[in-house]
């Protein structure tokens, strides 16, 4: 623990020095009464992912970030693991066919859900326009680091566990709400803001505020409707029930009693574990998740009685999968001669030439063309093929995924709970056999 300002300040494990500055930012805004970064914490916008603040008078919109009420869902079926083996690819092809990953539908299965009613009345007026939107994507996963998996538990059975959030309608009231507090309409484009700027704060007995807590809470209450209905599809398609469950936000807002005082817990990427609380931590996919539970540990009170969310990553998305972009490409045949497209771009521009004018900037075929296609612009560190085919010896039925979502891209889940020492204790350890993820080239604005 280290103090700034007189505000207690909690970090656990080996996590990166611009996340720590990150949490000292927003701990020292506003009236915070402490802060607190996870072992599996990195940076993220405003607050680290991974953090957790406590204000007694205000909310912070930039600290619960864009997916309010991202989080965690497991149950544990009556199926055995034994049983599900022969037919677990079927079942993960119907996982993959039936639940939608990204923004549109692959199917025309309706979704109903009164939270959908909830929506139509919203007591945010603003939030209303959103109907639409949610109905659509309800249901839905996203992309990213959202998954929907199946495992075997240490108990013998077959576990489902889904991790996503809000999706669209959270994120278009997040930053809704960002553009309200620059002083902006609901609707409008609000300022873009730098990974370490400030926390946006509301105090929340303004109205403003007051809209906000309204706002959030539905978004929180969408998001446990969107991951009850990929549960229970699951559960469908295995012919099975559930008998017991975990089900948790990680991004949202909670009012609690820390330090001798009341205050609003600011958590993004960060698992409540009071004493006695459940909940279910996701590793990577080719690694064991847990179930756990909070100790009542005196050490968990400096912790603000939160853990980990899940391994933390240890590498960007563009340094593990390379980047993805516009390329200039020779098109004479069996030429695998590239550049980027806007070199191609610059220079076509200073000889002179306008986009039906012949040029390539190709050495091989100086009088060939070159045309514009999607492309790797720059490779990353992990190899996906050799991650595809080490899963499939682990016997891992993977859908989907891609480079930036690798084991290697993220920590060990083992060592981040061991940092959070006594405070937390692992009831079920959960051993991937399936995993379904959106594809690289899904598109999602939403995706984490």
């Amino acid at each position: 623990m280290v103090a700034e300002s007189d505000i207690p300040i909690t970090v656990r494990g080996d996590v990166d020095e611009r996340a720590v500055e990150q949490l000292r930012r927003c701990a020292q805004a506003g009236d915070a009464v402490a802060g607190v970064l996870c072992a599996d914490g990195h940076v993220g916008y405003s607050q680290p992912i991974g953090g957790a603040v406590a204000y007694p008078d205000h909310l912070s919109p930039s600290g619960v970030g864009y997916d309010i009420a991202c989080g965690n869902k497991a149950v544990r079926t009556d199926v055995l693991v034994n049983d599900l083996r022969p037919d677990l690819p079927r079942v993960m092809d119907e996982i993959f066919e039936r639940i939608s990953f990204g923004v549109g539908r692959k199917n025309e299965e309706p979704v109903d859900h009164p939270v959908l009613d909830a929506i139509f009345r919203a007591d945010f007026r603003p939030q209303r326009k959103l109907f639409q939107l949610a109905r659509n994507q309800l249901g839905t996963v996203g992309a990213g680091n959202h998954y929907v998996d199946l495992f075997a538990g240490d108990d013998g059975f077959v576990w489902v566990g889904v991790h996503f959030g809000s999706r669209g309608f959270g994120h278009k009231t997040a930053s809704g709400f960002l553009s309200l507090a620059a002083g902006k309409r609901f609707d409008e484009r609000g300022p873009d803001g730098e990974m370490d700027s400030p926390p946006v704060l509301l105090h929340v007995d303004s109205a403003l505020g007051q809209d906000y807590i309204a706002a959030m809470q539905l978004a929180g209450d969408y998001a446990y409707a969107g991951r009850d209905v990929v549960v229970d599809r699951v559960l469908e398609i295995l012919g099975a029930s559930a008998t017991y469950s975990v089900h948790n936000h990680h991004n949202f807002a909670w009012r609690e009693r820390h330090h001798g005082v009341d205050a609003w817990v600011i958590r993004k990427g960060c698992t409540p574990a009071f004493p006695g609380q459940e909940g279910f931590v996701g590793a990577t996919m080719g690694e064991p998740s847990v179930i756990l539970r909070g100790t009542g540990d005196a050490a968990g009170a400096g912790l603000l009685h939160s853990t980990v969310h899940g391994a933390g990553r240890v590498m960007s998305r563009t340094q593990a999968a390379g980047r993805m972009g516009n390329r200039a490409e020779c098109t004479e045949r069996d030429c695998d001669v590239w550049v980027p497209f806007g070199r191609f771009r610059h220079e076509r521009a200073q000889a002179g030439l306008s986009d039906h004018d012949p040029f390539t900037l190709c050495p091989q075929h100086p009088r060939g063309r070159m045309t514009k296609r999607r492309g790797r612009l720059k490779e990353g560190r992990i190899d996906f093929a050799a991650v595809q085919r080490s899963l499939a010896t682990a016997g891992v039925e993977l859908r989907g995924g891609a480079a930036d979502e690798a084991p290697d891209a993220y920590k060990r889940l083992d060592a981040v709970l061991a940092a959070h020492g006594p405070t937390v204790e692992v009831l079920h350890r959960l051993t991937p056999v399936g995993v379904a993820m959106a594809a690289p080239d899904t598109f999602d604005p939403y995706k984490d």
